[in-house]
């Protein structure tokens, strides 16, 4: 009897032992991101509107300015120079609104990202397999530092560039100033801050440089700010990766803040009479990294 209950007694902890083997959680594999990445680099190439290398204009002065973030409203994959705007592949739409009456960008609820930061992060299962050749982004709001002499001293100042197609705007904050707006407001409109001294214009319709290598196969509206870059070695997504894939789109601030020069010193003199004719960025070079 002593036998037969030692025999049972193993009996059960063997299945109990089955019982948790058959049970047991096998790790999963992490879910592979697409990981898109802003930079700002004023040393890249600065490029016209159909995409080819540009000076300043004549009677013009411009400079690099120190953008401490900025906001995309579109992000598109393309696979070849022929698809056109909105055929590829969609990866990133942002919030609108038409509260203030025409559909415009909510900039209330646009997401952010400085120089080397993160804009967006999603499953790389959510975006089609294929192969990709260019990127397309549509920008919506610019933010930075820039230089301007006014009565004889220079200044640094804040510079809030609206560049995207409509904007709804509530109110935002320039660097401790709030600016009302409640309305919408199309691109090119712009505030500037400095001493506490605060700013608006709005630039001259289609002043804004919106670079597009692809103009004679696949244009973009006029006033999108849909900038087109070329990845050079293409981006291949077999739809079994296991790793992150990141892509950086590198934007070129080279000279992307343009006026019309009263005095021919190459400084931003508002109180000349200096006009800003473009905030537009100078070009996009998407860099791909697993």
């Amino acid at each position: 009897m002593k036998y037969l209950n030692i025999i049972a007694a193993i009996a059960v902890l063997v299945s109990f032992t089955n019982c948790s083997d058959d049970n047991k959680i096998v790790p999963t594999e992490p879910e592979a991101n697409l990981i898109i990445k802003f930079q700002f680099d004023p040393a890249q190439e600065r490029l016209n509107n159909l995409g080819e290398p540009a000076a300043v204009a004549a009677g013009n002065a411009a400079q690099s300015p120190d953008f401490a973030r900025m906001s995309a409203n579109y992000i598109e994959f393309a696979p070849n120079a022929t698809t056109l705007l909105g055929e590829g592949e969609i990866v990133f739409e942002g919030p609108k609104t038409t509260a203030g009456g025409s559909n415009a960008i909510d900039f209330q609820n646009v997401t952010f990202a400085g120089d080397g930061d993160t804009f967006l992060t999603i499953p790389l299962n959510d975006v089609a397999v294929g192969n990709y050749k260019w990127v397309r982004v549509s920008l919506a709001y610019q933010e930075g530092a820039i230089q301007l002499l006014s009565n004889g001293v220079d200044y640094t100042g804040t510079l809030a560039s609206f560049v995207g197609y409509n904007n709804y705007i509530t109110s935002f904050d320039l660097n401790g100033s709030t600016i009302e707006v409640n309305d919408n407001k199309s691109q090119g409109f712009w505030a500037f801050e400095t001493q506490g001294f605060t700013v608006q214009g709005q630039a001259p319709e289609g002043a804004t440089t919106v670079p597009n290598p692809l103009f004679n196969s696949s244009p973009i509206p006029q006033g999108s700010c849909v900038v087109t870059g070329e990845f050079e070695n293409g981006l291949t997504l077999t739809g079994n990766e296991t790793n992150d894939v990141r892509v950086t789109l590198s934007f070129s601030i080279n000279n992307s803040f343009e006026w019309t020069e009263v005095n021919a010193d190459g400084k931003y003199e508002p109180n000349a009479g200096e006009q800003v004719v473009d905030m537009g960025l100078r070009g996009l070079i998407p860099i791909v990294a697993n």
